[in-house]
Order: C-alpha cells, then sequence, then structure tokens
C-alpha cells in the first residue's frame, strides 16, 4: 500500500528545491547568460528572475563594470636596434555579452595579448628618440589597433595608457656614456673656441694699438714739421729770435749734463753767443 503522506512530503521537497534552484538573484554590475538544454537562451539583469533549474542553467556571469587589464612590461626593439621596455594598461568593458561569451576563449587574456602584440608592432616603428618622447601618438596608435578587433568580442576599449617606456639597463648604459662623450666634445670644443676668440681678439688688440701708435707718430712728424717750418720762417726774418731759442736749448742741455753723476768733465765755449751764432749760421 502507497504511503501517500512520503509522497506529498517527497514531492514538497522537490517542489521546494526546484522554487530554490529556479530563483535567482543577479546583483547590480554582473549580467549572468543561460542556456536552456545547452543552447544560449538569454541574459539575465541585476534583480530578481526565476529559471527552470531543469532545462535551463546560469552558464556565465559576466562582470558589466569597466575591467582593469595589466599588460606586463616587455622588451621591444625600435627601428634603429634599440631595446626598450614597455608596458601599458588597457581599460575595456563588456558591450555584448554573447559575443564576450561566445566569440573568444578568454577574452580578458585575448586582449592583453592583442595590446602586447600592437604595442611591440608600433614601437617597432619608431627611432628611439620617438618612442621615448612620443606617448600620446603610442597611446592613440594602440587604442586604434585594438579597437575593431575588441568590438568583433562584444568588448569596448575606454582608453589605454602607457605606464612605462624606458631604455633596458644596457641601452641606459650605452646613452649615459654617449651623453658624457657628448658633454666633453662640446666642453672641448667651446674650450677651443674661446682660446680661438682670445686670439683674434689679442691679435685685433695688437694691431689697434699698432695703428693708433702709427697715427700717433704720424701727429708728432706732423706737429714737428709744422713746428720746424714755423721756426725756418721765424729765423728768416728775426735772427733774433732763433739766437734766444737755441742758446735757451744749449743751457738747458749743458744743465743736464752737470747734473748726470757720469759726467765728469764739461767744457763751456768761450764765446756762448757766438757759438749759437755759428750753429744758426749768422755772421
Amino acid at each position: 500500500m502507497i504511503d501517500f503522506s512520503f509522497v506529498s512530503i517527497f514531492l514538497v521537497a522537490a517542489v521546494v528545491i526546484a522554487i530554490i534552484k529556479g530563483v535567482r538573484i543577479v546583483p547590480q554590475g554582473e549580467e549572468w547568460v543561460v542556456e536552456r538544454l545547452g543552447k544560449f537562451a538569454g541574459v539575465l539583469n541585476p534583480g530578481l528572475h526565476v529559471i527552470n533549474p531543469i532545462f535551463t542553467k546560469v552558464s556565465y556571469k559576466v562582470t558589466t563594470k569597466d575591467i582593469i587589464l595589466e599588460v606586463p612590461e616587455q622588451e621591444v626593439i625600435t627601428r634603429d636596434n634599440a631595446v626598450i621596455l614597455a608596458n601599458a594598461i588597457a581599460f575595456i568593458k563588456v558591450s555584448n555579452i554573447e559575443r564576450a561569451v561566445y566569440g573568444i576563449e578568454n577574452f580578458r587574456e585575448a586582449m592583453r595579448n592583442m595590446v602586447q602584440t600592437s604595442l611591440r608592432s608600433i614601437i617597432g616603428g619608431m627611432d628611439l628618440n620617438q618612442a621615448l618622447t612620443s606617448r600620446d601618438r603610442i597611446k592613440a596608435e594602440l587604442k586604434s589597433a585594438i579597437a575593431d578587433e575588441a568590438l568583433d568580442w562584444g568588448l569596448t576599449v575606454k582608453s589605454v595608457e602607457i605606464q612605462d617606456i624606458k631604455p633596458s639597463p644596457n641601452m641606459q648604459d650605452a646613452m649615459e656614456r654617449q651623453a658624457a662623450a657628448e658633454r666633453e666634445r662640446v666642453a672641448v670644443v667651446t674650450e677651443a673656441e674661446g682660446a680661438k676668440q682670445s686670439l683674434i681678439l689679442n691679435a685685433e688688440a695688437r694691431l689697434e694699438a699698432a695703428r693708433k701708435d702709427a697715427e700717433a707718430q704720424m701727429v708728432a712728424a706732423k706737429a714737428s714739421a709744422e713746428s720746424i717750418k714755423f721756426i725756418t720762417e721765424a729765423v728768416k726774418e728775426n735772427n733774433a729770435s732763433a739766437m734766444f731759442l737755441l742758446g735757451d736749448r744749449y743751457i738747458t742741455a749743458l744743465q743736464k749734463m752737470s747734473a748726470s753723476e757720469n759726467s765728469k768733465i764739461i767744457v763751456m765755449p768761450g764765446d756762448l753767443v757766438g757759438a749759437v751764432k755759428s750753429l744758426i749760421g749768422s755772421k
């Protein structure tokens, strides 16, 4: 005889379990993908939902918040064969859950690899100096390179930032040696240029001094010539003034000779006036 009380309890328990398994509360910031008999059936938005626990199940839980993808540091070779280290960070958002779940095996890892590959390609087309000074350009080209592929996977690229880009340790050492050599070269050139300018200025100073000295001698010669000419004219007109001038000069010269320590004997002419006359040729 069938125990109806047992069957009732079993049915009630089965209904309770079905209700518990069929009730789903999706938290804010997530969307759940449900499948019915292994096929995509729909997306559960945040809130309370009741599903058929027998034929339907929650297969994926996807966040609708912005996702931060850190791209690890990697070595990149530039166009001029310099090795630099670069890493980045990408901000993405799931815009189409069905594509993000069924279009790619692991969209996080796929996007990380996509950023790494695109970053190597972009920096590889630049020279070292360009790569170190063109962060905004690299960021723009990187976002453009991955945006279309991300859209096919149901993702939206919000932003891509270059965290760090720097030469490798060996490259840094080579750059420091090159910079030191360049500084030394500039110092030598500057010193040589200073010495050259000093020689030029000294030569110009000597030339200017010689020119001024020659001009002074010319002026003195002209003055002497004018003086002689004046005296000659005066002598022609009056011998007395010439005799007075020569006599004064003669006496001054004798005084200097007598004052000299080397002078022992000074011979004075007996007829001073006659001596002066003889100098000017006067009778």
